[in-house]
């Protein structure tokens, strides 16, 4: 999967009948299936059960077990309400009749009210300053160990470009905090506001945790630490494009009990604030199993 015409097929789901509607997975280097592409098919889902002028405002979904890569999955949308202005939708996610994910969607017609909004941090370097996960592998792919190596080998459809790359052969004790620019490889325009939801949702599961790991990085990583995803929420408020970057920015006020919180917001390169998310994450270290 290398562009954003190809991520757009795979959310796309298959109508079944009786609200439920299927989808197949692709690997981002994981043996399960991508948390943010449940979450987006799920999305997706949902979407097709709502009037054509109501918008996601809200959503808040569980991870309950491990996706097959291989096997099809199931997503049925039940109509909880629909109100004046809000329409909400309960997905659930099915494997060989097993559930793997919940998710709670609120739909909201576009109305016209106050308005503020936190600023973006304009004190980092700018994209054309910054490696991107591509740079990095071409660039000290020899010198990466093996499992970052073949996670930064797998082709995806958007590029990521952190301001701070840490050292993975010496780690060190970072902030609490992460923040990374993002971009759609290939075309992005003539997305309907609807899909930019989806993919907005599928790339937030990327890096999300990043900022609970930071401050034990000499102790733990991704290749001595159990880690999975066990719930996500995710807030919209404004209509963007990706037409250009756009920054992730993320902090971790907790991790305690082999659990971490991380959560952010989501600004256009020129400062709007276009989506605010959380997420908690398991985070066990395997010697502890």
């Amino acid at each position: 999967m290398k562009t954003s015409k190809e991520l757009i097929e795979l959310l796309s789901l298959k109508d079944i009948g009786n609200n439920t509607f299927s989808g197949n997975s692709v690997t981002v280097g994981s043996p399960n299936v991508f948390g943010g592409q449940v979450l987006a098919q799920a999305l997706n889902a949902a979407y097709k059960t709502v009037s054509k002028n109501r918008f996601v405002n809200s959503l808040h979904a569980y991870f309950l077990e491990a996706g097959n890569l291989t096997t099809p999955i199931h997503y049925n949308v039940a109509t909880m309400r629909n109100g004046g202005s809000f329409s909400t939708r309960r997905v659930t996610a099915t494997q060989d009749d097993k559930t793997i994910f919940i998710l709670a969607a609120s739909f909201h017609k576009k109305e016209e009210g106050f308005e503020h909004q936190k600023e973006i941090n304009t004190h980092i370097k700018q994209p054309e300053e910054l490696l991107s996960w591509d740079d990095m592998l071409h660039q000290f792919g020899d010198f990466l160990p093996k499992s970052l190596k073949n996670f930064l080998s797998i082709e995806r459809p958007i590029e990521f470009k952190p301001v701070q790359i840490p050292n993975p052969l010496e780690p060190e004790n970072l902030p609490a905090k992460e923040e990374i620019w993002f971009k759609l490889k290939g075309n992005a325009s003539d997305i309907s506001l609807s899909m930019k939801h989806q993919i907005l949702i599928y790339i937030s599961d990327y890096n999300v945790l990043n900022a609970a790991f930071n401050p034990n990085a000499k102790e733990y990583n991704f290749s001595n630490t159990q880690t999975a995803s066990l719930d996500h929420s995710m807030w919209f408020f404004r209509d963007f494009d990706f037409d250009d970057w756009m920054l992730f920015s993320t902090e971790s006020p907790n991790v305690y009990g082999a659990r971490g919180l991380a959560k952010g917001n989501v600004f256009t390169r020129d400062g709007k604030l276009i989506a605010s998310f959380a997420q908690e994450g398991l985070m066990r270290p395997k010697n502890n199993n």
